[in-house]
């Protein structure tokens, strides 16, 4: 069980540091959410449960969090960026939730 936590995590983090590297903008955030999706599915086939469909969040939802599975990270960007938390919730169903976040943003003026 250790051994496919350990593996997910390499590969999450794999695969977003090769999103990094690509050209920016809007391909980076849809080929790093591409990514994911295809990750979490493959996660959720190894735990022998269904892939779990990505909702958008809403501000006052009702989160049912029990375990953190994937955060994709933020990219470099000096905006809001999108981002996606995979979890299990109470009863043991895979959930994706969709967000924004602040790109990470280095600011080279004064």
């Amino acid at each position: 069980m250790n051994f496919y936590r350990v593996g997910l995590g390499v590969l999450t983090a794999t695969l977003s540091f090769g999103a990094l590297a690509e050209n920016g903008g809007d391909r980076t955030f849809a080929l790093m959410m591409e990514r994911n999706e295809k990750a979490m599915a493959a996660y959720a086939e190894k735990q022998g449960k269904p892939a779990p469909q990505v909702q958008v969040y809403r501000y006052g939802m009702d989160l049912d969090i029990a375990k953190v599975v994937s955060v994709t990270p933020p990219i470099r960007a000096c905006k809001a960026v999108p981002s996606r938390m995979t979890y299990e919730d109470s009863s043991g169903s895979l959930n994706t939730l969709e967000y924004q976040v602040m790109g990470v943003c280095r600011n080279n003026g004064g």
